[in-house]
């Protein structure tokens, strides 16, 4: 039973996304996605093959808001939360015991309240790896001073459902973590954790927590009414953010914006106005010979656009930038990105794969 698993960082808030997906099925889950980052976590869904069957979030948190209805929105996979977390719009609440299916696999549903009343811990099938969301972060444990949160509660649910109860080898991975670490393990925690480690006690740590002092959340007041929405947003829009109009372009997981052969030649016979503007930017010799270059494309090779940032192009036009293989034309829409042009796309496969695709071309300097 091949498992992908992918661990996904939003800087913003310092938030650990997880993606899990059974092979053979391709079915797939994500764990506490990120509103700003669902287009990132669709386009790598889209990359490797993978369906969503669901999102769940650990918690209805306060330093962001959930990105699960906008995943809902482009697939249809359904929300899932604790039912103790008090959510609407939630297609499955879940409560301690139940089992959450992606192909052969499955999580087990963990509560471990505390942090919030409604904080969820999620459990492989195989118990290699657990998802604990902020009731245990690397060395440390998330706060219990807001929203119902409780730290003779949380000392309790770490202990009966993580640290005593899962192998020492069990891998943990948290929903946060703001030094750059990214996982730990049960043995590790129970050694060197400092407020739940070691010979730690309820009193212990119930005297620790009473004393930290922290600030609340700079994104509370937006951020927890969204995510009891399940992230919906508060004008009761049904669906994702539209992609670019301009052509049928798609966002890649490294965060290009990307148009096929075959759609940009659809689009180009399309384009009455000669809106869109094509930059080659291999050198002279490739554009001219070879394998030729689209009819109508300028050149411009990739050092001069980079030293002119894009001088000589039309902003306010859509630019697809091409080159033999889409390497050197991503980096040429990053630095026309970086420039100020909105509407960039890179012709993904290049030249190589418009000619293959037996797809109009040009040789010589026409």
């Amino acid at each position: 039973m091949s498992l992908i698993f992918r661990q996904l960082f939003d800087p913003q808030s310092s938030t650990y996304t997880y993606l899990l997906g059974d092979a053979a099925s391709g079915e797939a889950l994500l764990i506490d996605p990120v509103f700003e980052q669902a287009r990132r976590d669709l386009a790598l869904l889209r990359e490797l093959g993978l369906r969503p069957v669901a999102t769940l979030d650990t918690h209805v948190h306060a330093d962001h808001v959930t990105g699960a209805w906008l995943i809902k929105a482009a697939t249809g996979s359904q929300i899932l939360l604790s039912e103790a977390a008090g959510a609407a719009n939630a297609d499955r609440l879940l409560r301690h015991g139940d089992t959450v299916r992606f192909g052969a696999r499955h999580l087990e549903v963990r509560a471990t309240p505390g942090h919030t009343n409604g904080c969820l811990s999620y459990v492989l099938d195989d118990h290699a790896m657990a998802f604990t969301g902020d009731a245990l972060l690397i060395r440390g444990c998330g706060r219990t001073d807001f929203q119902q949160g409780s730290p003779a509660q949380l000392f309790q649910s770490v202990q009966q459902q993580l640290l005593l109860s899962l192998p020492a080898s069990c891998l943990l991975y948290p929903a946060h973590d703001y030094r750059g670490l990214t996982v730990t393990s049960v043995a590790e925690e129970k050694r060197y954790n400092p407020r739940l480690g070691g010979d730690a006690n309820e009193a212990d740590f119930a005297g620790y927590m009473n004393h930290l002092g922290l600030p609340h959340p700079k994104l509370m007041d937006l951020a927890v009414p969204a995510n009891l929405r399940c992230g919906r947003p508060d004008d009761g829009a049904d669906a994702a953010p539209a992609a670019p109009g301009w052509a049928p372009v798609t966002l890649s997981f490294s965060g290009i914006w990307e148009i096929q052969a075959q759609a940009l030649a659809e689009a180009l016979a399309a384009d009455a106005a000669q809106e869109i503007q094509l930059v080659d930017v291999r050198e002279p010799q490739e554009f001219e010979t070879g394998l030729g270059h689209i009819p109508g494309a300028r050149l411009l090779p990739l050092a001069q656009l980079a030293a002119g940032a894009g001088q000589g192009v039309d902003k306010t036009r859509p630019v697809v930038t091409i080159c033999r293989s889409g390497a050197r034309s991503a980096q040429a829409s990053v630095l026309l990105t970086k420039a100020g042009f909105s509407q960039v796309a890179n012709l993904a496969g290049g030249m190589l794969r418009w000619r293959a695709e037996a797809l109009p071309f040009e040789q010589g300097d026409s």
